[in-house]
C-alpha cells in the first residue's frame, strides 16, 4: 500500500501532522507493507527567493491578525508540538519561499534520502535559531547531513529548472486529488485525510485502506503459459532431430 502526504516546509501543522502520523504507522500491523512518499504542496507558490520575513509578521498581515493574536496562535501551536515530542520555537522564526527545498527533497527521493532530509528541514525551520530562507549554503549544508552529496544539492540549487517540473506536477495533482491545504494524506488513491488529524484517525484510515485493497484479477488465456518462479524456471526439453549426427 502505497501513502502520499502533499506537505511544506513551512507548515507547522504537516510537521505535527507528520509526527501523529508516523506514531500510527509504528503500531500499523502491516507497517512494512507500507510505502510512504513525501509530495511538494507550496503555501506561498510565487514568492520570491529573497522575500523573508518574521513569521508573525507575516501573520499580521496576511490573516489580519493582531500581534497578540499571532503570538498566542504560535503558542498553540508550539503547545501542540511538544505534545507529539516536537521542539518548536515560538519566537524567532522566520518566513519564506520552499520552492528550492521542494527541488531538494525530489532530489533526495531519487537517492533514498527524502525521509531523512524532510525531517532535518522540519527541525532547522521549526526548532533552530539560524534562518531556513534564502540561503543556499544552509541548505547544501541540510542535503549534505542527509546523506546527498553536497556539490550535487549546490548544483541543483543554481539551475532553477532542475526538479522544477517534479513539485509542479506534485501540485497540479493534488489539486486534481481535491486538496485545498496541507497536510493532505491520500493512501493507494482511494482515500484521503485532510489535515493533523489525531493518532487514531490516521490508525483508522491505514486498517481501512488496507483491508479494502483490490485482489489482483488475472486474466486467463486458456492455456498454462510458461513462467519462471522461486524454484526456476521450467525448461521444456528439446528433441534433437539431429541425434547422432556428426558435429
Amino acid at each position: 500500500m502505497r501513502v502520499e502526504i502533499w506537505s511544506d516546509i513551512a507548515c507547522p501543522w504537516c510537521y505535527v501532522g507528520k509526527a501523529r502520523f508516523e506514531k500510527a504507522l509504528a503500531s500499523f500491523p502491516h507497517r512494512d507493507g507500507v510505502e510512504v512518499v513525501h509530495r511538494s504542496f507550496e503555501l506561498d507558490p510565487g514568492r520570491a527567493k529573497d522575500d523573508v520575513e518574521p513569521v508573525l509578521t507575516m501573520l499580521t498581515k496576511k490573516y489580519g491578525m493582531s500581534q497578540a493574536q499571532a503570538e498566542a496562535g504560535e503558542d498553540n501551536l508550539g503547545a501542540q508540538a511538544a505534545a507529539e515530542g516536537l521542539p518548536y520555537r515560538t519566537r524567532g522564526r522566520d518566513h519564506g519561499g520552499t520552492f528550492d527545498m521542494h527541488r531538494l527533497l525530489h532530489l533526495a527521493r531519487e537517492h533514498g534520502r527524502q525521509e531523512r532530509l524532510l525531517d532535518l528541514l522540519y527541525r532547522a525551520n521549526f526548532a533552530e535559531e539560524r534562518s531556513l530562507f534564502g540561503d543556499d549554503e544552509r541548505l547544501v549544508e541540510l542535503a549534505g547531513a542527509a546523506g546527498l552529496d553536497p556539490e550535487a544539492a549546490r548544483a541543483v540549487l543554481a539551475d532553477p529548472e532542475a526538479y522544477a517540473a517534479e513539485v509542479r506536477a506534485d501540485e497540479q495533482d493534488a489539486a486534481r486529488l481535491g486538496a485545498r491545504g496541507v497536510p493532505f494524506f491520500v493512501l493507494d488513491r482511494k482515500y484521503g485525510v485532510s489535515g493533523a488529524q489525531p493518532v487514531d484517525v490516521f490508525t483508522k484510515a491505514l486498517t481501512q485502506a488496507w483491508g479494502e485493497r483490490s485482489p489482483l484479477t488475472l486474466v486467463d488465456g486458456g492455456t498454462d503459459a510458461e513462467a519462471c518462479g522461486p524454484d526456476g524456471c521450467a525448461v521444456p526439453a528439446r528433441e534433437n532431430p539431429q541425434a547422432g549426427a556428426d558435429v
